[in-house]
């Protein structure tokens, strides 16, 4: 019959929207959130890897912080709109400074603040081949990090502790258009940051934009085929001034935006991704360190 798709198209059709609408978030962007689905009783784990790399100079003293994040992320399908999501980073940071020739080291390892978030799906839109999600969540960060580390020059200064010391809530919205060939997402998001410990970090908001490509296979044939993808994604981030005992820190907090180029390797159940944010502006307070790269690698696994 005229106007009816052939059995293998069918059969391609249903295969494909299977992997782009029921897999558990498979397809998800790099560095931005996402409102794909997580089937109910079903999730995933991703492993991820960030190199953070940042510099400045701070009286007559040059500076370099390097961090190695290293976040475990488990997501799990309470239903099929509602997602929880559970972050558990572990971090090393670096900090050496120079000043008048002499070579300062300082360092700390361990567990950083864990963060817990319910994602609500608030508008699903399904047709064939294509998907249209908004999805709303609201979570907190737990203050499971160290926040009074000591070396043998005192106790390190609070940005470079492993926690914050405080219940931080956090709430945002998420928004994804998803077909065959390309994928957007865009992402709103505020963090409260209460004082602890006569510290108080500044609040933080960050507007994601993200988008991707396929790359290969270029035509779609019979079957669940493997993904190729490009991606260009954008990170804006406001971060408040931090406050010491009331008194603003006036070399901390500002403006930074970076653009991330990235590829993704998509198959049914894991996810082989890279991806490096380079800093495109960089309007920061006083002398606060300047970031020089992010670099991010990561797998993740459907179950």
């Amino acid at each position: 019959m005229r106007g009816l798709p052939s059995a293998s198209r069918a059969f391609r059709y249903f295969f494909v929207t299977t992997l782009l609408i029921c897999a558990p978030q498979v397809n998800a962007q790099i560095t931005t959130n996402t409102a794909l689905p997580i089937s109910a009783g079903g999730g995933m784990l991703r492993i991820q890897t960030k190199i953070i790399r940042s510099s400045g100079n701070q009286a007559d003293a040059d500076r370099q912080l390097t961090v190695v994040a290293v976040p475990f992320v488990v997501v799990y399908g309470v239903t099929r709109k509602l997602a929880a999501f559970g972050i558990v980073p572990l971090l090393d940071k670096r900090m050496e400074s120079t000043s008048e020739g002499a070579l300062g080291k300082r360092n700390v390892s361990g567990l950083a603040d864990v963060r817990f978030f319910l994602r609500y799906t608030f508008v699903q839109k399904d047709s064939r081949g294509a998907t249209l999600r908004i999805a709303p969540f609201a979570g907190t960060m737990i203050p499971t990090g160290s926040r009074d580390v000591a070396d043998d020059m005192g106790t390190l200064p609070r940005p470079l502790q492993l926690g914050t010391g405080s219940w931080s809530p956090f709430a945002g919205v998420v928004l994804t258009r998803q077909t065959f060939a390309w994928q957007i997402d865009a992402s709103f998001s505020y963090q409260y940051n209460p004082e602890a410990g006569g510290f108080r970090f500044g609040d933080e908001a960050r507007l994601d934009l993200a988008s991707k490509i396929r790359l290969l296979p270029r035509q779609l044939g019979g079957g669940l085929p493997n993904f190729f993808y490009a991606n260009l994604e954008s990170n804006l981030i406001w971060r408040g001034e931090n406050e010491m005992n009331g008194v603003e820190n006036l070399d901390s907090g500002g403006v930074i935006w970076y653009l991330d180029p990235g590829i993704q390797y998509v198959t049914r159940r894991m996810v082989f991704e890279s991806a490096i944010q380079i800093p495109v502006i960089q309007d920061l307070n006083g002398s606060a360190l300047k970031n020089d790269f992010i670099f991010v690698i990561s797998v993740r696994i459907a179950y």
